[in-house]
């Protein structure tokens, strides 16, 4: 009766392992034969003990038989699938290296890169000058030629990144008017775009890195008419509109009389949001004729020349002009976000 049983569940079982579509139904079928609890074969051996022992050996070798050819069904049947599984892969990896390549994916600036070499051609347009410097500054060209005196909260720890020998990250890109100053002097009209530092707190509107376009004009008979020229100018040309804006007085070491033009937040419209901590205006460009002391300090003579300077914040031009709503994606290297310029 066993034995019958035996042959009868080794050609089903062989049967279903043959059939079996999936590597699930393949592991349904061995854990239906040899299961602990539940397996076909170990539900005979629970029977054994009651047979006679010439019996108990016969159907004993039969059961070791069956369950050997069972697993061996199933051991050609993984490797059947393990090597359908490698063709498959190879196939789809397969490479015909006798095609041309098809070429490097092409790139693209970044959006601060995009806008700063847009102003600079801009500039360039009006007659100025795009001059460089070191981003590693003196602590005199950063602050002492600006007219930042020792006891100015700029330099403090929190604002700057101070280094070994004095030196310090510049805070801005004002160091580089100065030097141009020294190095091509009056009359002089320059713009100096690049990366500045400041150790303060990371929010959506500050970042301790960010890009600065800074310029200058110093000539004969300048004043606050030609300033304001020269920023409307720069804002229509950015935003290809009317933007709004408002000047209202500001103090900075550099400049007498000092200004901040704010312009609309275009994040929300001027109904508050993050970027603008709910006032709805973005500080965007401190301004001001240049202060006499700083000119004295570049060697030039504040009785026969004067000029204007200003600072324009290039990262926050473009989270206006682009809608970015947090200014940390701009230095996050995700290129999910950098594609869409």
């Amino acid at each position: 009766m066993l034995e019958q049983r035996i042959r009868e569940l080794e050609a089903a079982f062989l049967a279903r392992i043959s059939s079996a579509q999936s590597s699930e139904e393949l592991e349904a079928a061995r854990l239906a034969a040899f299961g602990r609890k539940d397996g076909a074969f170990n539900q005979i051996s629970k029977e054994m003990p009651r047979l006679e022992p010439e019996e108990r050996k016969r159907v004993g070798m039969l059961l070791n038989s069956a369950k050997q050819s069972l697993e061996r069904a199933l051991e050609a049947r993984k490797e059947r699938e393990a090597e359908a599984a490698l063709e498959a892969r190879l196939d789809g990896e397969w490479i015909d290296l006798t095609l041309p390549a098809s070429g490097a994916r092409r790139g693209h600036l970044h959006p601060i890169t995009q806008i700063q070499r847009e102003l600079e051609d801009l500039f360039v347009s009006l007659g100025f000058t795009v001059l460089d410097g070191p981003e590693v500054e003196t602590e005199y060209h950063n602050f002492d030629a600006l007219n930042i005196p020792p006891d100015h909260p700029a330099r403090d720890m929190q604002d700057t990144f101070w280094l070994e020998g004095g030196n310090l990250l510049r805070t801005h890109t004002s160091p580089v008017q100065i030097r141009g100053m020294e190095r091509l002097g009056p009359p002089l009209r320059m713009i100096a775009p690049g990366r500045a530092f400041r150790n303060e707190a990371v929010d959506a509107s500050h970042e301790h890195t960010f890009y600065q376009l800074e310029g200058m004009m110093v000539d004969r008979d300048v004043s606050v008419a030609h300033l304001l020229y020269f920023m409307k100018t720069l804002l229509t040309a950015v935003f290809g509109r009317e933007v709004t804006v408002r000047l209202r007085p500001g103090y900075f070491p550099f400049v007498e009389p000092g200004f901040e033009l704010d312009i609309r937040c275009l994040i929300c419209g001027g109904d508050g949001c993050a970027v603008c901590k709910q006032s709805g205006w973005v500080e965007l460009l401190p301004c001001g004729l240049v202060n006499p002391n700083v000119l004295r300090m570049s060697g030039i003579d504040p009785e026969e020349w004067n000029g204007f300077a200003f600072g324009l914040g290039l990262t926050r031009l473009v989270m206006m002009r682009y809608g970015i709503d947090d200014i940390r994606w701009l230095q996050s290297g995700d290129l999910r976000f950098l594609e869409q310029f």
